[in-house]
């Protein structure tokens, strides 16, 4: 009997699901706005199961099937007690032992992790960090995240949230009060004077030479750079993988990132690390399911 594992991605918009093969490949996908859902956590659950259930249907497949469910959520994730202690995006989510309540229902074994180390997970294995025993994943978006592979393994720290790199500081405020999505929005607005220009018009202007867009993307790349060259610095890093909706401008952010590595990272560091683009995209929230449940999981 062949066998899949289920991965879940829980962002504050939408609920990805997908079913990942052995090897690593998304067979079967579904969705869900998460909006619908976000005042009552008991009907986001339903319908997480509702869902898992309609993609085991549409490939002819039973919970029989399934070696394992593997859920990556926007917050603080106790990974071991299997327990959902806070999302900031979605109200209501304290405390919730949602492990338990998805193997009652579900009758599967169930493992859950923060969102950035899912993706993490997936870039080691399957995309930008394979072979990497020391890396960095980073995701720019509405918030900025962290995951970390040292020394071949998942760091996730004492208290679990280890890899907050959107928290580091910058000048007097953090990362990600300088390159989060409503940061960048409200400064793109300004020096384009349009309050409805989206991000990805700034990239399309930048594409076609305009001045002002490669400057913007310019700026947000120093600033990411200047935070990831502490980072560099204190853990000697082989690689940097960026992903996260505002990394589809890599081509103009990474210039400045790079050079700001080499100005204000020790030489040995700077030398050393590599600053890549997800090879994964949007798939690695699923994808780093397969390796949560079956690499991870028997360690929990």
């Amino acid at each position: 009997m062949k066998k899949y594992i289920v991965g879940i991605d829980v962002g504050g918009t939408n609920v990805k699901l997908g079913l990942v093969n052995a090897a690593g490949h998304i067979v079967a996908r579904r969705h869900l706005p998460t909006k619908t859902y976000s005042r009552n956590k008991t009907k986001l659950i339903d319908a997480i199961i509702n869902a898992v259930d309609e993609l085991l249907v549409d490939m002819k497949l039973t919970r029989k099937n399934v070696e394992g469910v593997g859920i990556g959520l926007p917050g603080l994730i106790d990974p071991i007690q299997g327990i959902v202690r806070y999302l900031p995006n979605i109200p209501g989510w304290r405390n919730v032992p949602l492990q338990k309540i998805m193997q009652d229902r579900l009758g599967v074994p169930v493992f859950l992790e923060n969102d950035v180390n899912m993706i993490t997970l997936a870039e080691w294995k399957y995309g930008a960090g394979q072979g990497q025993d020391n890396f960095m994943c980073i995701t720019l978006g509405t918030g900025v995240g962290g995951g970390l592979i040292l020394n071949g393994s998942i760091y996730r720290g004492e208290g679990f949230v280890a890899g907050e790199i959107g928290h580091m500081p910058l000048e007097d405020r953090t990362l990600e009060m300088f390159v989060g999505n409503a940061h960048l929005q409200e400064r793109a607005g300004r020096i384009f004077k349009n309050k409805n220009i989206r991000l990805e018009d700034v990239f399309d202007l930048a594409k076609v030479g305009n001045a002002r867009a490669i400057e913007f993307w310019d700026e947000a790349g120093t600033y990411i750079g200047t935070t990831l060259a502490g980072v560099i610095n204190l853990l000697n890093l082989r690689m940097i993988v960026i992903g996260g909706g505002v990394s589809a401008n890599f081509r103009f952010l990474a210039p400045a990132i790079k050079k700001t590595i080499k100005q204000r990272a020790m030489k040995v560091q700077s030398s050393m690390v590599k600053v890549v683009r997800t090879k994964l995209l949007n798939d690695a929230g699923i994808i780093g399911a397969q390796i949560l449940v079956k690499e991870l999981g028997v360690k929990k």
